[in-house]
């Protein structure tokens, strides 16, 4: 009878701290067998990764371990380092969440992966680099041989996460741990990267751990499934009987809060409310540009070419509406929305806000205006000044703008609001630091929300949450919405989210818009092919809908927003083989009334 590759028993993980012990890990077990792709899901802070830092000997300096981890009859619990580094990057590797914090920022890609050859396998410098390509290769990266010579800072964060994966394959494990692969990655290419794991599971027969909150990218990858939280297993078995029939209301609840692109409505949860269609128009933008020089050379006297992040785009908001814009990182989507509301300068175009054009404003004017239009920042730790309080921060738009208002009443107003968005009064002099992702999250909708503004723009608001909070926050949004009838402008890279809070959707690709339509519409009658490929790559938590799901993979990177032929990606019968040529520019055309599609080759 062969061992399971991986065997855990009973490990209990506990870290000494400041406030006391914390159990991280409550005796868990399982086996991991050949061939096999095990799903860990849970959320933020439930031990999943703790468990698999403990099983490769990597806890930090606080952390003890008891119990038994076999890799193949080997035991791993307090083996000596040069035991544990024998089987340590050759038969167990792991790809950590963040792969620019994984790699050395002073090494070349290609040293990294040599590296591990040659300390694992004895190789050769030439032979070593041999092996790099191809494993950069199999990777789907192209130019490989170019992009080993490259430092981690110049490659895109799924290029990034590619070279992990080229790393932790090298020397062809019997076991790879992929935590949070996907998580920070455009649907796109967390698409590519959930590819490659088929492959290496498909050709080398490598088992695979996969530790995900998403239950879009479980469903569609692993054999079994383990639920996890606060340090255990609540529910374990086949993938097919944790999505279909679950027994864990815990496990009930990650299913029922996970957006599905496939369906409008959330059960349990608060939907759209109908838009109103003789509701007046708030916001104009028409023919926007945002372009910004950038140095193409060297030399006392550089020339200077555009960056086009966004290249002419139009459209109106109505109020009580939800427009919804989407596309991959780097599509110009938060410039756009910063150019709206005059965080940033334009290049060209006007904006016209309830009847008034600002780019006629003065200074002055915008500062009253702010309070008419607010921004909801993706990182709310990041746009929360950590020493003050959130009673201050909340506060902050009133004192600027209504230097006059009365420290009682803002007071009043403050702990009024903090209680609309499901913060506690009492908290009102607590800081930052003090509260999860969820609670500041929604500080920032409280500061947002102080002045009862006609817009609001979410700018990947939900997009850094667990699946549990992500849910509240939108519907939280959506009460908001139907109680003060504010609009707004929805921000995200997740299609499945979009089509919960959206009455329509705007596909932007480097800096244009490709597809513009009513919500259905977008979802069920796509025409554009970027917007298909994105439909496309969108997990779905059904294991028989997400293996039965044809792909559409895109190219591996997006090109060069400085490159006139890029925006003619889906029309190349009409690019100029020039980078630096006025190239034509495709229009958008209304096939059906409200839809636009934007001029493509025929596919």
């Amino acid at each position: 009878m062969t061992h399971p590759v991986l065997s855990v028993k009973n490990i209990d993980v506990r870290f000494a701290t400041q406030d006391g012990e914390v159990h991280a890990v409550k005796n868990v077990s399982f086996d991991v067998n050949q061939g096999e792709v095990i799903g860990v899901v849970g959320e933020s802070g439930s031990g999943k990764s703790q468990l698999f830092l403990a099983a490769n000997g990597l806890l930090a300096g606080n952390g003890r371990v008891t119990g038994s981890v076999l890799y193949r009859g080997t035991e791993l619990v307090g083996a000596r380092p040069a035991a544990l580094n024998a089987i340590r990057g050759s038969k167990i590797t792991m790809i950590f969440q963040d792969p620019l914090t994984s790699l050395t920022p002073h090494m070349r890609v290609g040293d990294q992966i040599m590296e591990t050859l040659r300390v694992h396998k004895h190789m050769s410098r030439e032979a070593a680099a041999q092996r790099a390509v191809e494993t950069l290769e199999l990777v789907r990266i192209p130019e490989a041989k170019r992009r080993m010579r490259q430092y981690p800072h110049e490659l895109s964060g799924g290029m990034r996460q590619r070279v992990m994966i080229a790393m932790a394959t090298a020397c062809g494990p019997d076991l790879l741990i992929a935590d949070e692969p996907t998580t920070a990655l455009d649907v796109t290419v967390q698409a590519q990267i959930l590819e490659i794991m088929r492959d290496l599971k498909r050709e080398l027969n490598t088992s695979i751990v996969l530790i995900s909150h998403d239950m879009g990218v479980i469903a569609g990858m692993c054999d079994r499934v383990q639920v996890m939280r606060h340090g255990e297993f609540v529910e374990s078995g086949p993938v097919d009987e944790i999505f279909y029939r679950p027994q864990h209301p815990y496990t009930q609840m990650l299913l029922d809060a996970m957006p599905r692109i496939d369906t409008p409505v959330r059960k349990g949860h608060i939907n759209l409310k109908p838009e109103d269609a003789n509701a007046p128009t708030l916001l104009s933008v028409d023919d926007v540009k945002v372009h910004f020089p950038v140095a193409a050379g060297g030399g006392i006297f550089p020339k200077y070419k555009p960056l086009r992040a966004v290249d002419g785009v139009s459209f109106t908001l109505k109020q009580g509406e939800t427009l919804g814009i989407v596309g991959e990182s780097g599509c110009g989507k938060s410039t756009l929305a910063r150019a709206v509301i005059k965080l940033l300068p334009k290049t060209a175009g006007t904006i016209v806000w309830c009847g008034k054009n600002l780019g006629d404003a003065s200074n002055e004017e915008i500062r009253a205006l702010r309070k008419e239009f607010q921004i909801v920042f993706q990182d709310p730790l990041a746009s929360l000044d950590p020493r003050m309080t959130i009673g201050q921060s909340i506060a902050e738009p009133l004192r600027s703008l209504e230097p006059l208002t009365s420290r009682h009443d803002v007071d009043a107003r403050v702990r009024a609001i903090m209680e609309k968005v499901g913060l506690d009064p009492a908290w009102i002099n607590r800081y930052p630091h003090e509260f999860s992702g969820g609670q500041n999250q929604r500080v920032g909708i409280a500061r947002a929300m102080i002045f009862n503004p006609k817009l609001v723009i979410c700018d990947e608001a939900v997009s850094a949450l667990d699946v549990s909070i992500q849910a509240q926050i939108i519907d939280l949004i959506l009460a908001l919405q139907a109680e003060f009838g504010m609009s707004l402008i929805f921000i995200s890279h997740d299609l499945s989210v979009v089509r919960q809070v959206a009455h329509r959707v705007m596909v932007l690709y480097l800096g244009r818009i490709v597809e513009l339509a009513p919500r259905d519409a977008i979802y069920t009658d796509a025409r554009h092919p970027y917007t298909k490929a994105l439909i496309s790559a969108v997990p779905i938590p059904d294991p028989k809908l997400e293996r039965a799901k044809a792909k559409r993979l895109l190219p591996p990177e997006l090109p060069s927003p400085l490159d006139t032929r890029s925006a003619l990606m889906f029309l190349k019968s009409k690019r100029i083989d020039d980078p630096d040529a006025e190239q034509y520019r495709p229009r958008l055309i209304e096939e059906t009334p409200g839809h636009f599609v934007a001029e493509h080759d025929p596919v």
